[in-house]
């Protein structure tokens, strides 16, 4: 029997995966297809084909591969699902889910929602005939509305990108389906060691796992769990129907980032408390946003729906366009860029670069302005982090 074909099931007094911690099926979940070696880390399955009659049933990479499976397994016991379907990116992933529309169909989302689902709803679903109205649903009058909406699917963030506003799953699950709605939840910003959001009754939980689950900026990727079968199949079907395939080498070195998620979220979340911390007090910003800072309009939402409050911070510094620009430029451990989640601490300019698709007077309505700045903290040293923003905040008058 071939180590893919091994059952799954602990003996003796071992705890089943689905019961172990975060930290252990992180590092030992997706160890199939070692086959004879014995090899720890199971291998690269850099092939584009495969002979037909394997035990694993793999034919053709875009349709499966050893690689895509372990991953799979891995990330949804991390989310607490029963099923996963990986993809090339984030926007992948997306695009899986949104290919399940039809002409006609209403889709509800947060107002606040990342530049490319924007992009991709009304840019290209909205040739296909597919309707999006965007909400407040941190407006709780809003949330009760969905019951009556009779939308196909409700999209939400939560925490949104980049405004970290902080969103009741429980109750934008319940009133989704009392309206006939599935509820999509992308869970980039939260992570799957933070926050499941199938757990608190969404249907689908949708990340880009080049961010916090790889963690180290070097492989694209996305990922849909579910508990439903019957979506489980729509995301296979699209994985290889529309070509939303990742490589190999990407889910290979996603899932090593993935052993060491626990460890990096704890790192992320403290760092970012303390850098929030000093931008609250020392920069004067208009406002600082933190899911975990008392000040957050959702504070006592995201302590109980959160395990931590991740890694990103945002900051209104109310300064001038090209004095929040130099600013940026005077930033030394802060390169900017788009990404999010890495180990490396990252800076982004939101009106300029991750929702530049995003209409100005949109953009503004949900209050990104041009002196909005959005942080992505690693794991350096929380001292190092802290004095560079500290020059970089003198530079221009702060």
């Amino acid at each position: 029997m071939s180590d893919d074909q091994q059952p799954q099931h602990p003996v003796g007094g071992a705890r089943r995966p689905s019961e172990q911690g975060l930290a252990t099926q992180a590092i030992h979940r997706g160890a199939q297809f070692r086959e004879s070696t014995g090899a720890v880390v199971p291998p690269l399955f850099q092939t584009s084909t495969f002979e037909s009659g394997n035990p694993g049933g793999f034919d053709y990479t875009r349709s499966g591969n050893p690689n895509f499976r372990n991953l799979a397994d891995v990330l949804a016991g991390l989310e607490g699902a029963a099923f996963a379907t990986v993809f090339g990116s984030g926007v992948s992933a997306i695009t899986a889910v949104a290919s399940t529309l039809q002409s006609g169909d209403l889709v509800v989302a947060e107002e606040n929602v990342y530049g490319c689902t924007y992009r991709l709803f009304e840019q290209v679903f909205a040739k296909f005939g597919v309707r999006v109205e965007y909400r407040d649903l941190t407006d709780g009058a809003e949330v009760e509305r969905l019951s009556g909406h009779s939308a196909a699917l409700v999209w939400i963030e939560s925490p949104t990108n980049p405004m970290l506003k902080v969103i009741d799953i429980a109750a934008v699950a319940e009133a989704s389906h009392a309206g006939g709605a599935a509820l999509v939840v992308d869970n980039t910003f939260a992570s799957s060691i933070l926050q499941r959001p199938l757990e608190l009754g969404a249907d689908l939980s949708l990340l880009s796992t080049t961010k916090y689950s790889n963690g180290h900026s070097d492989a694209l990727g996305g990922v849909v769990c579910t508990d439903s079968e019957p979506w489980f199949e729509k995301m296979e079907f699209a994985q290889k129907a529309l070509g939303l395939q990742p490589s190999p080498f990407d889910c290979w070195l996603t899932q090593r980032g993935v052993k060491t998620q626990p460890l990096r979220m704890e790192r992320h979340c403290a760092n970012a408390l303390a850098l929030a911390r000093f931008l609250e007090a020392e920069s004067g910003a208009v406002w600082v946003r933190y899911p975990f800072l008392p000040s957050h309009p959702q504070y006592e939402l995201a302590r109980r729906q959160m395990r931590g409050g991740s890694g990103i911070v945002s900051a209104e510094l109310g300064l001038p366009l090209q004095a929040t620009v130099r600013f940026l430029d005077r930033l030394n451990l802060f390169p900017r860029a788009e990404s999010l989640g890495g180990v490396e601490s990252l800076c982004c300019h939101p009106a300029s670069m991750t929702h530049a698709s995003v209409p100005k007077a949109a953009r503004e309505a949900v209050g990104i302005s041009d002196s909005l700045v959005r942080f992505s903290v690693g794991v350096e040293a929380i001292d190092d982090l802290v004095a560079d923003l500290r020059g970089a905040l003198s530079e221009v008058g702060r």
